[in-house]
C-alpha cells in the first residue's frame, strides 16, 4: 500500500477556475447535443436544467456537471458503444446545433439559464424507452419528444 501524505488531495482544477469553468461548459454541450441536438433550443434546455438539477442535489449523481454528464449509464454522449458517443466527441462549432449547445451550456454553467422542466432530474423519449423508474417517479413536463420527471 502507498504512503500518502498529508496533503489534501486536489482535483485536476479548482471549483470556479477558468479551465474548470471552460470543461464544465464542454462537457454539458456535448452532452445536450448529444442527446437532444434534434430537440431545438428548448430541447437541449431542458437537458441542461436536468444536468444542473443533478448537481444541486449534490448526491450519487454527482457534484459538478463534468461527473453528472459522465456518471456511468446516464448520458448516451459518455456511454462507449453508443451512436451518440463518437458524433458527440468529434462535433465542432462549425455545426449550428452545437454551437448552440455551447451557448445554453454556457448560460446554465453561470446559473443564468431559466429552468423549463420545473425541477427534472430525470427524462426520457418514450418512443425509444418506458423505464421502470418513471412509474415511481412525478411526471413533469413534456418538451419535444422527452418526457420529464423528478424523483
Amino acid at each position: 500500500m502507498a504512503a500518502r501524505s498529508g496533503a489534501t488531495e486536489q482535483s485536476e482544477y479548482d471549483v470556479g477556475s477558468p479551465s474548470r469553468v471552460a470543461q464544465d461548459v464542454d462537457v454539458l454541450a456535448r452532452t445536450i447535443w448529444g442527446e437532444a441536438r434534434g430537440e431545438g433550443a428548448s430541447g437541449m434546455q431542458a437537458v441542461a436544467n436536468v444536468v444542473m438539477n443533478r448537481v444541486a442535489k449534490q448526491t450519487w449523481y454527482g457534484k459538478t456537471v463534468v461527473e453528472v454528464c459522465k456518471k456511468p449509464g446516464q448520458f448516451t454522449a459518455w456511454t462507449k458503444g453508443d451512436p451518440n458517443y463518437e458524433p458527440a466527441h468529434a462535433v465542432t462549432t462549425n455545426n449550428p446545433a452545437f454551437a448552440q449547445a455551447l451557448q445554453i451550456a454556457g448560460r446554465a454553467v453561470a446559473g443564468t439559464l431559466p429552468d423549463i422542466t420545473g425541477g427534472a432530474d430525470h427524462y426520457f423519449n418514450p418512443s425509444v424507452v418506458l423505464p421502470s423508474w418513471a412509474a415511481t417517479m412525478s411526471h413533469l413536463i413534456d418538451i419535444g419528444r422527452h418526457a420529464f420527471y423528478r424523483a
